[in-house]
């Protein structure tokens, strides 16, 4: 849970980087790509991430700007990672913009629960890069170059002049 809308607002900008990074190697062929049948698809999975910064960030009152959660889910990787993109910056702009460090301890009512708003910003986070590592999986397996989010990837370890670690 945050305590200061700065400590936030300083690790957002580093995981909302990184998720751009991934959002950047989808391809608008690869956003069909399934586990299995009945699975989300990679497309689904980056366009959940898109719509959740509005949908919560909104039931939380900070009117963040970006699609609505029930917005279709386009057919171009591009859109995903544009619309992402200014829907992180919103987010960033609006928890600048309408909270303070002492509101981060306030409660509000979320999904029918008590939620302090310095937990609403950590969720933003978890959530993130849980649906991350869904992606990276996903990627790997319909042939994308998985970038390093939190360490090299496999492919990355060539660039620094190591092997790649087994």
């Amino acid at each position: 849970m945050y305590r200061t809308i700065d400590d936030f607002i300083t690790e957002w900008k580093s995981e909302s980087e990184m998720t751009a990074k991934v959002l950047d190697n989808l391809t608008d062929a690869s956003l069909a790509r399934k586990v299995y049948p009945e699975g989300r698809t990679l497309g689904f999975i980056a366009w959940h991430i898109v719509t959740t910064l509005s949908e919560m960030g909104n039931k939380a009152g900070l009117g963040v700007a970006g699609v609505a959660e029930d917005a279709p889910e386009p057919s171009r990787a591009a859109e995903i990672a544009a619309a992402y993109r200014a829907a992180a910056a919103s987010l960033a702009e609006r928890v600048k913009a309408v909270w303070t460090d002492r509101d981060c301890l306030d409660e509000i009512n979320l999904y029918g629960e008590p939620w302090k708003k310095g937990y609403v910003l950590a969720i933003l986070i978890r959530h993130e890069a849980h649906h991350r590592g869904q992606m990276s999986v996903l990627m790997r397996q319909a042939g994308l170059k998985v970038p390093g989010v939190c360490g090299p990837s496999r492919e990355e370890w060539t660039k620094f002049g190591m092997e790649p670690q087994k």
